[in-house]
């Protein structure tokens, strides 16, 4: 792990401590959870921006009518026969 120092408001990092003292976890692990969120958060909008720029080809969006189908048969019936 890497060691990251940024600083912040007082309110805020009483805010922090608070926060985190109520969750029952360090305030570095609240912070590391947030900061590991918002990074996902923001690698989501970017993975948007792509699906804009570049729409699956017809072939890729072929895919998903088989994904429709469900399953093809009740085998929930099948234990029982063999048993």
């Amino acid at each position: 792990m890497t060691m990251i120092s940024f600083r912040v408001s007082e309110s805020e990092a009483a805010e922090a401590q608070r926060r985190a003292q109520q969750l029952g976890v360090d305030r570095s692990e609240l912070l590391r959870d947030a900061l590991h969120r918002y990074l996902v958060r923001l690698a989501s909008e970017d993975d948007a921006k792509t699906w804009e720029q570049y729409p699956p080809t017809s072939a890729e969006q072929a895919l998903a009518e088989v994904a429709d189908w469900g399953p093809a048969e009740d085998w929930s019936d099948w234990a029982d026969a063999t048993g």
